[in-house]
């Protein structure tokens, strides 16, 4: 089943500020709220995707590049983890919006009349790396495996609990104020959330218990990716004790083509043919992610005049179809020519056939490129 809109899950327009989306969270995780709803997994669903949206939004890169891209932007399909979205559990999302499902003052504690005591779970460091992908792998999608080196969890580490938090990996402070106490919960300084602290670690490893790791993962990138656009894999960062690793965010970069060059969906091929050619027609061929194919030119062809091969673009990366390849004539210009090709030039120069006679509905190139991308 297709994902819905983030902006529709939560019921709120594309130009929600952050408290119309929180304020809208709210409303939807009370209404499905698992206490509220006990072995009701229609509801579990809701909650879950209500917290997805909210996870997308709420973070101002993700919710751009969601804007800009759609769930490819954040979510979409990897191999070896998939990238974000999809995937979250009842634990990470309570862990995950800690002021919105925390202990004291959360609205879930009065309405449920003390809700979960739940572990706030420690989360890795994300590691970030460029991927250099050709035109050819960003029309069609690809497979990639790449190595990179990532903090993991030493064998032989050993943990405790931690005496900070008693295994809660959070604190509550009680503060005095003029309204009377104020009581608040926070990660525990002590274990970083985690409840766990080292209790002893193998040689080699650093004071966290960890130690590097060359890794190998497959990325499946989806078709229709853009130069700069960052794909993040769930659960490939680092590793954390007693937590769960950070992300792996895939910089795209594209390596220009040598002929082609992307704009938008379409892709674009400058095609020079003589002046012979623009005359008398003829077959080319042309340049495509695809191969070479075969294009007639017309007779009388003018120079600035578009062709377009239907579906040899790059496809929406939102699954909305697929661009078309524009091919753009220049009648080239030779910069010397001989004494015999001058006078035959002179002569054709002289001929009333060869004097420019534009139609008055001829488009020039502006109209003619602002038609092709409309």
């Amino acid at each position: 089943m297709a994902k819905r809109d983030y902006y529709e899950v939560l019921g709120v327009s594309k130009s929600a500020t952050d408290q119309e989306l929180k304020k809208a969270y709210r409303k939807l995780a009370i209404k499905y709220h698992p206490d509220k709803n006990p072995d009701n997994k229609e509801a579990e669903e809701k909650f879950k995707e209500a917290a997805e949206a909210y996870e997308v939004l709420s973070n101002a890169d993700k919710r751009a590049r969601y804007d800009r891209f759609g769930h490819q932007g954040v979510g979409g399909a990897a191999g070896g983890g998939g990238f974000s979205g999809q995937g979250m559990s009842m634990d990470d999302i309570f862990s995950q919006f800690g002021d919105i499902f925390g202990g004291g003052g959360s609205p879930f504690e009065s309405f449920f009349g003390g809700g979960r005591q739940r572990t706030r779970k420690a989360v890795g460091s994300n590691i970030r790396i460029k991927l250099k992908l050709t035109l050819e792998d960003i029309t069609n999608g690809v497979e990639k495996k790449i190595k990179y080196t990532k903090k993991v969890v030493a064998d032989g580490v050993k943990f405790d609990t931690c005496n900070t938090c008693g295994g809660r990996g959070q604190v509550t402070q009680v503060t005095n104020t003029f309204l009377g106490q104020m009581q608040s919960t926070t990660t525990c300084p002590a274990c970083g959330g985690s409840g766990k602290t080292i209790g002893s670690r193998p040689a080699g490893a650093d004071h966290q218990g960890l130690t590097s790791k060359e890794v190998t993962t497959t990325l499946n990138i989806p078709a229709g990716v853009e130069d700069g656009m960052q794909l993040s894999v769930n659960g490939k960062g680092n590793e954390i004790a007693g937590g769960i690793p950070g992300d792996l965010i895939v910089l795209v970069e594209v390596v220009a083509h040598e002929h082609l060059k992307r704009e938008g969906n379409n892709i674009i091929y400058n095609l020079y043919i003589d002046f012979p050619t623009a005359v008398l027609g003829g077959d080319l061929e042309v340049p495509t992610v695809s191969g070479r194919v075969r294009i007639k030119i017309e007779p009388g062809t003018q120079a600035g005049k578009i062709l377009r091969l239907r579906n040899k673009g790059v496809p929406d990366i939102n699954g909305y179809g697929r661009g078309d390849q524009l091919v753009q004539v220049n009648v080239w210009t030779p910069q010397k020519v001989s004494n015999e090709e001058k006078d035959i030039l002179k002569k054709l120069r002289d001929s009333d056939n060869f004097k420019p006679n534009p139609d008055k509905n001829e488009k020039g190139f502006f109209d003619r490129m602002r038609e092709y991308f409309s």
